[in-house]
């Protein structure tokens, strides 16, 4: 092995595989060139893009595509913005009809300033959609039973919360990511929370299958070097991953053999 990623170290979600680990939001920068310059830093295969903020259809206006080019890189629309499963519902239809997109992002919000995933709403808008024919990744709570749920309503990625949305505090339950993952096969994901370039390496080393972030790039300081990190982070959390740590233990270990000591 020589420590790099191969390129059949990919990941696949309804039936569509990427090489990168890392999707990346398109909200918050200060215009749509950092936006597009920090998405290629990032090297993302995948850009959230929410729906009811984006601009996407009216050409007399800034337009995403014209800076991200939607033949190269996947949109993934989502539900920004949504608290109630018929807003969600109703905001993906849209998209579906403005741009054929069928891959979607799910997230029902509850009231500020938690913004913390509302499941019921969130159990009622995957069936909706699901029915109605969309591959849905969903956003949820870090609770082992309900990411067990929406995969069983056929929901095709589980993508808890490390912390609250735009707060930047890192994964907050990393022991329950843990469980979670062992209780799903469809990839798993951690999204939102992540603040810093660790935080998406420690997500990697758990064994996500990828890390979707927006806030942490787009609110840094020099949101194109961020992204440059970021990519670093989830390449080296998964190469940690794939190597497999050495075990913990409670007492110290020498590094050096004891064997054949100068006496």
């Amino acid at each position: 092995m020589d420590g790099t990623i191969h390129a059949d170290d990919t990941w696949t979600v309804a039936g569509r595989r990427f090489r990168s680990r890392l999707i990346v939001g398109t909200g918050k920068y200060k215009d749509l060139e950092e936006t597009a310059a920090a998405i290629e830093a990032s090297g993302a295969e995948i850009v959230t893009v929410a729906v009811r903020r984006v601009n996407l259809s009216d050409p007399k206006a800034p337009m995403l595509q014209d800076h991200v080019d939607p033949k190269k890189i996947t949109y993934l629309p989502n539900t920004a913005g949504c608290h109630t499963a018929n807003d969600a519902v109703r905001t993906l239809r849209l998209a579906r009809e403005a741009g054929g997109w069928n891959l979607v992002k799910l997230e029902v919000l509850g009231p500020p300033p938690l913004l913390y995933p509302d499941m019921p709403g969130t159990f009622e808008a995957a069936t909706a959609l699901i029915k109605d024919g969309f591959e849905v990744m969903v956003y949820c709570a870090d609770d082992p039973l309900a990411a067990k749920r929406l995969e069983e309503l056929g929901c095709v990625a589980i993508m808890p919360l490390g912390a609250p949305i735009g707060s930047g505090l890192g994964l907050q339950n990393p022991a329950i990511l843990s469980m979670m993952m062992e209780q799903v096969k469809v990839p798993f994901l951690v999204d939102a929370g992540v603040g810093t370039a660790s935080d998406a390496a420690i997500a990697m080393e758990l064994g996500c299958d990828a890390v979707l972030l927006n806030s942490a790039i787009a609110l840094a300081k020099d949101p194109v070097r961020m992204a440059r990190a970021m990519k670093l982070a989830v390449e080296a959390g998964r190469l940690a991953y794939l190597a497999g740590r050495m075990p913990r233990r409670m007492g110290a270990d020498p590094s050096s053999p004891l064997t054949g000591l100068i006496r």
